[in-house]
């Protein structure tokens, strides 16, 4: 047994936040499936967003927010992190994250969605920066500990082990596979839930390959309510390359004046909202789809060769460069693109603070619910999510500190009668099934036909997966493949229960907002 006063499972910019508030009250474990660098935050490029100009305001972000949510965000929740946004950002300036200035002010990035400049960025890698000075924050303090290639398996609860019941159900830790393949019980009273989005559920994603829903897949099978997750958010641009695997192309190039074109160079946003390139990215990534489907091209053009190759290559430096290993010059000319699964608006549902319906668990980032984004979320609100809901849930959980209750009787893993399987293809085959009918089925344009096809074959592989679970010794692809089978189901029934066009979920078979459907969708285990 592996002990401490908060558990934190994932070290993105969320996690960490909670870590670095949680270290001067009580000892911290942070569990990384890679390493402490990897993550979503590093993958982000855009930047963060807070009003930081004279010529904006709370309120004029808090309404871009709505907006983009499509009726379904939590105005309270909107406002709080809006108003919390300029110390968090002032926060991560203390940890050292270098945001770019021009002159003596800051240089901010306009993306779609937002109707001010209020983009804090580094180049085109803030999430980089941002990790790199958190993490380095973090291993300086002597009560943060970090393991890594490890990943959490299943949540341990009173409820589970079958004690305390005459109390709430609470949180008493997580088995957690080791890098050495076994499997060792991690104990804390707080545990964070910091897991980042399940981007892998789909065949084209922008997310890293461990993006597999782990922290939302363990909330719900431990109790905790779902919510939304039929609103994934396609991120409009991603390289067409087969070898860039997954390579995003920050929106804040559209907002420097990037334009969208046909293969045969015409442009075409003008035909869909009167925002053009800078209209929400659900609406974009609609458009670009339906040309697609249109004119059977692989993708389309975004070109921004206008600006002039010294431009592009000061502004997007990672970008520039990235495109340029693959022969694709992007300041003499245009970048082909295509939607990618981006960002999970949906997740476990929480509280202002951070706080689940188990006792002492915590979920934080894009893993979490917390009615910030509705059914759409405004580009870089993400990364503001993350730092205002780390830091409240650290002070959530430090209001209701105590010392570590002794361990109850907490059964060790019992992995007796499993063996190491020989027919690891099964995970493979069902991995990549799975990715295609979510892609084909459940991707920007729905239908309740295809949404049925893919719960009754997501209901299939999820009991071919249990049977497999409970025979074979575990593995991080068997537990992923665990995770991910999950999530798509959780997606499929909650787009099954949205019957209406709103936001990131489209069908053909609705294509209408109602009335009636201007609440969340819930799904209870």
């Amino acid at each position: 047994m592996i002990v401490s006063d908060f558990l934190i499972i994932g070290g993105g910019i969320a996690g960490l936040t909670f870590a670095l508030q949680a270290a001067a009250h009580g000892s911290v474990n942070v569990l990384c499936k890679t390493s402490a660098q990897e993550g979503s935050t590093a993958w982000a490029q855009g930047g963060i967003a807070a009003v930081a100009s004279e010529d904006d305001s709370s309120e004029l972000h808090v309404q871009d927010t709505l907006i983009a949510g499509a009726g379904l965000c939590n105005q309270s929740i909107v406002e709080l992190v809006v108003r919390e946004g300029p110390e968090r950002i002032r926060d991560l300036i203390g940890y050292g994250v270098a945001f770019d200035r021009e002159n003596d002010s800051f240089h901010l990035h306009r993306e779609g969605g937002h109707s001010r400049r209020r983009i804090y960025h580094v180049a085109d890698a803030t999430g980089r920066e941002i990790q790199n000075k958190l993490s380095f924050a973090a291993r300086g303090r002597s009560n943060i500990r970090f393991f890594e290639h490890t990943m959490a398996i299943d949540l341990v609860t009173s409820r589970k082990v079958g004690i305390d019941f005459h109390r709430p159900n609470r949180v008493l830790g997580a088995y957690v596979l080791m890098p050495d393949g076994k499997v060792e019980l991690f104990r804390a009273d707080k545990v964070v839930l910091a897991t980042g989005g399940a981007g892998k559920v789909y065949l084209y994603t922008s997310n890293p390959d461990i993006a597999s829903g782990d922290g939302i897949a363990m909330a719900y099978r431990a109790g905790c309510a779902v919510a939304n997750m039929e609103f994934f958010q396609f991120h409009p641009t991603c390289l067409f390359e087969p070898k860039a695997k997954s390579f995003l192309i920050t929106e804040a190039m559209r907002g420097e004046g990037a334009a969208l074109k046909r293969v045969d160079g015409t442009s075409f946003m003008r035909e869909y909202d009167s925002r053009e390139e800078l209209a929400p990215r659900d609406v974009v990534a609609r458009a670009i789809d339906f040309e697609m489907k249109k004119t059977g091209d692989e993708y389309v053009l975004l070109d921004i060769s206008h600006k002039g190759e010294d431009f592009v290559r000061e502004h997007f430096p990672t970008i520039y460069e990235r495109c340029l290993s693959f022969g694709i010059n992007c300041g003499t000319g245009p970048i082909p693109v295509v939607p990618a699964a981006h960002f999970c608006c949906g997740g476990i549902s929480t509280d202002s603070w951070g706080a689940t319906s188990i006792e002492g668990l915590y979920a934080v980032g894009e893993c979490a619910s917390t009615g910030l984004h509705g059914a759409n979320r405004l580009a870089s609100n993400s990364l503001l999510e993350g730092v205002v809901f780390g830091h409240r849930a650290a002070h959530h959980a430090l209001e209701r500190l105590a010392p570590l209750e002794p361990a109850p009787q907490i059964p060790e893993w019992d992995d007796s009668g499993s063996v190491r399987s020989e027919e690891a293809v099964i995970i493979s085959q069902n991995w990549d099934e799975i990715r295609r009918f979510m892609w084909n089925y459940v991707g920007i344009v729905r239908s309740d036909k295809r949404l049925e096809r893919a719960l009754r074959r997501s209901e299939v592989i999820e009991q071919e997966i249990r049977e497999y679970y409970w025979n074979f010794t575990v593995t991080k692809n068997l537990l992923e493949l665990r995770n991910l089978s999950l999530v798509a189901n959780l997606v499929i029934r909650c787009a099954m229960a949205r019957k209406e066009s709103r936001g990131l979920h489209f069908t053909i078979d609705h294509p209408e907002s109602t009335q009636e459907g201007g609440a969340d969708t819930v799904l209870m285990p």
